[in-house]
């Protein structure tokens, strides 16, 4: 253990980074409270989509690494704010219509559109608790409404109102003139009509603990600021959740860097400790858009996992945290084929390399065996010529090439194999546009049939892969990467495609004879 510690303590993996980062917070001795806490927040507004998966995700990923080089025990908070007021109808809702009388209500007051759950808050909690619960996350969820509403909150949010100058000195310089005139850090929960409003304060009585406004029909309410008559506007709820429960990290998206220091502010200002930060890029669209749970755009987890294992998803969250990247359907066979390619890389490195491969990160120390004996984008091209409807089909062409594979010895092939068949019937099949070869492609294609016909290597890839360069190589092809877009574009319908050698073994050769036919004879464009 304590070589694997001195190991962590030097790895350039960015869990380790922020972790040693993190245990420098507590040089002197541990915590009062007797652990460390990481948090990452939830705004409830709409269904959980894979960005508030990704917070999860890379939190865990931190934790994890934090109590491999500390025995400081640790715990992960998932707070949902879901006593927020819905500011908007959702538009990937059931009758969304319907919900619009209850907007600026908070979301745990609005009916379920699904007709599921409580209320709408509640439904979308359940989903992100499914979804965690999916990857087997260990974490403790905490409602903002039974927060508030609780007393949890109270001592806070007394100190809130005791220190109502000071928590307005840092938010209103952030503000645009003419929303500083009715800004308060306070918002009443209206007692008749439980909707949260946006008043300016009449009085702050910081003694007793109440706040004094008049509603929109200009009527005067006096209420108390605990119990969950109020609750903080989303920048001071930030820093007072963190003085509230101590946190001593938390993650969050760019877009929220530049109030960093007034999370941080409030958060001393209200008795606490300032968390250690880490703050990641946004994941965008097919569009180049920032992803939003509200309005549906980019990818959810259910869609993820209808293409492609959970260790997928979770390799692709480990990678480059600090660069923003496109998230969509052509993402995923990618990052099935690297997740495999590090699980066989793992299982040869030291422990130093182990602990900066991203699969240590995904697994902790109970790293899997992959059995993708073939590669997902192999699969993908496999379907393609074979039209395959289902995986059984092509398990015909996988127990030819690797006689020992089987369903039941390589579960992740076979899942694969599913999801292949599935991923090229919704996204490949319809994008497919086949060509007709031209003379000097046509002349060389003639040639790589000649020599499959009296090929007798067997089905070995590499030797297959040879054939196919020298084929290349002869017929004057520069550079030869024109060659092989054009065996991809005639004879799969694709600008890209696999290592050719690789793709005949698997398939065959004597398909691969009756495909170049194919071609040769205008049939596939």
């Amino acid at each position: 253990m304590s070589t694997l510690r001195d190991a962590a303590m030097k790895s350039k993996a960015w869990p380790f980074e922020e972790a040693r980062a993190l245990l420098k917070r507590y040089a002197k001795g541990p915590p009062e409270k007797g652990f460390v806490l990481f948090e990452t927040g939830y705004g409830p507004s709409g269904l959980p989509h894979i960005g508030t998966f990704g917070e999860v995700q890379r939190t865990t990923m931190i934790r994890r690494a934090f109590e491999l080089i500390s025995d400081i025990p640790t715990r992960l908070i998932c707070f949902s704010d879901d006593l927020d007021g819905m500011r908007k109808v959702p538009g990937n809702v059931p009758d969304p219509e319907g919900l619009r009388e209850h907007l600026q209500r908070p979301l745990t007051s609005v009916p379920d559109p699904f007709g599921t759950h409580a209320s709408f808050g509640d439904h979308n909690n359940a989903m992100l608790r499914r979804f965690l619960d999916t990857f087997g996350f260990e974490y403790e969820f905490i409602s903002a409404t039974e927060f508030y509403r609780s007393g949890q909150f109270d001592d806070v949010l007394r100190l809130a109102a005791e220190r109502y100058d000071a928590i307005m000195g840092v938010m209103l310089p952030s503000l645009r003139e003419e929303r500083r005139q009715s800004y308060s850090c306070f918002l009443p929960i209206h007692p008749e009509t439980g909707r949260i409003l946006y008043v300016p304060m009449k009085n702050v009585d910081g003694v007793r603990g109440e706040i004094t406004f008049d509603d929109e029909d200009g009527r005067e309410w006096t209420l108390p600021v605990t119990g969950g008559n109020v609750k903080l506007q989303w920048k001071p709820d930030f820093g007072a959740r963190w003085a509230a429960l101590d946190v001593d990290f938390e993650m969050y998206g760019k877009d929220h860097s530049t109030n960093t220091p007034i999370y941080d502010g409030i958060c001393e200002i209200l008795g606490g400790r300032k968390p250690n930060h880490f703050t990641y890029e946004l994941f965008l669209d097919d569009k180049g858009q920032k992803i939003s749970k509200s309005s549906g755009n980019g990818l959810t987890i259910d869609e993820w996992l209808t293409y492609a294992s959970t260790e997928s998803l979770g390799y692709f969250m480990y990678q480059k945290p600090k660069t923003a990247k496109r998230m969509y359907f052509d993402v995923i066979p990618k990052a099935v084929d690297e997740y495999h390619q590090q699980l066989r890389a793992y299982a040869t490195q030291d422990a130093a390399q182990r602990l900066n491969n991203p699969v240590f990160h995904i697994h902790g120390a109970d790293v899997p065996v992959s059995t993708m004996v073939v590669p997902f984008a192999m699969l993908l091209n496999l379907a393609s010529v074979s039209g395959a409807e289902d995986k059984e089909a092509l398990w015909g062409f996988i127990r030819r090439y690797a006689p020992k594979a089987s369903a039941e010895t390589n579960v992740d092939l076979d899942a694969a194999a599913g999801f292949a068949v599935r991923y090229y019937n919704d996204f490949v099949k319809p994008g497919k546009v086949y060509r007709l070869p031209n003379d000097r492609e046509r002349t060389a294609l003639e040639d790589l049939r000649a020599r499959l016909v009296e090929w007798d290597g067997g089905l070995d890839a590499d030797a297959l892969q040879t054939m196919v360069f020298a084929v290349g190589t002869e017929h004057g092809f520069e550079p030869l990467r024109d060659w092989f877009k054009a065996l991809y574009e005639v004879l799969l319908g694709a600008s890209q495609g696999p290592r050719f050698g690789g793709f005949i073994a698997l398939y065959g050769v004597e398909e691969s004879v009756a495909l170049l036919d194919q071609a040769l004879a205008g049939d596939l464009a």
